[in-house]
């Protein structure tokens, strides 16, 4: 089974916003797609509540007592994490998961406690006990400005306690189809693709990355 988490321990980031689009993206696809959430704000859940039954299908994972109930025929288990957390139950919210995409929004606060984060990462790499590959997205940014330059060059050169490069996969611009989608409980791929074509190639290369064993320990 694929294992998606989607992560920050900020809140407001936009957490929700990429994995409702990933499981439906995934769902579009033909995939048998699970969408865990795993926030006690429920955003994700609610998406699925208003979600109209004619869309591809997703399935809630149920999270009870601290364990995650999935439909055994999962292909693709997406999950959005809760903000602060950390320490043991960042922990276990990591475990089950192969690939890690956190999103980090175009200001110093956001930039400063990404790193932060990262850094608490890899002092639980030990704990967590699996190999998991991580990129960053910078997300709602309004393009043409100094803090969207500003974020973008960050995450370009955002590098692990080792050196190695995280990888940077796109900037997902501040945009009103998103709140649409979301209202209906819809993703970006499923609005028309006149209206959300320079949203669909924003997403290109995260989607590749995805996609591809690159992201896969």
């Amino acid at each position: 089974m694929r294992t998606i988490l989607i992560l920050n321990p900020k809140g407001g980031c936009g957490k929700s916003t990429l994995a409702t689009n990933i499981a439906g993206y995934y769902a579009q696809q033909g995939k048998r797609v699970s969408l865990a959430d795993c926030d006690a704000q429920c955003t994700s859940s609610d998406w699925l509540k208003v979600r109209p039954d004619h869309f591809a299908k997703i399935d809630c994972a149920v999270v009870k007592d601290g364990m995650l109930h999935i439909e055994n025929t999962t292909e693709i288990l997406v999950m959005d994490s809760p903000a602060s957390v950390h320490d043991q139950k960042l922990v276990n919210l990591i475990r089950p998961a192969q690939t890690v995409v956190i999103p980090v929004l175009p200001s110093p606060l956001d930039m400063r406690a990404a790193e932060r984060f990262l850094h608490e990462l890899i002092s639980l790499r030990n704990k967590i006990g699996r190999k998991v590959k991580i990129a960053t997205v910078a997300n709602r940014v309004r393009e043409d400005t100094l803090a969207a330059a500003k974020l973008e060059y960050y995450l370009e050169k955002l590098k692990l306690p080792d050196g190695s490069r995280i990888p940077f996969m796109t900037v997902l611009r501040a945009s009103q189809n998103y709140i649409q989608a979301a209202e209906n409980g819809m993703t970006l791929f499923e609005l028309a693709p006149w209206k959300t074509y320079y949203d669909r190639e924003q997403w290109g290369p995260l989607l590749r990355w995805l996609n591809s064993s690159r992201s896969i320990p």
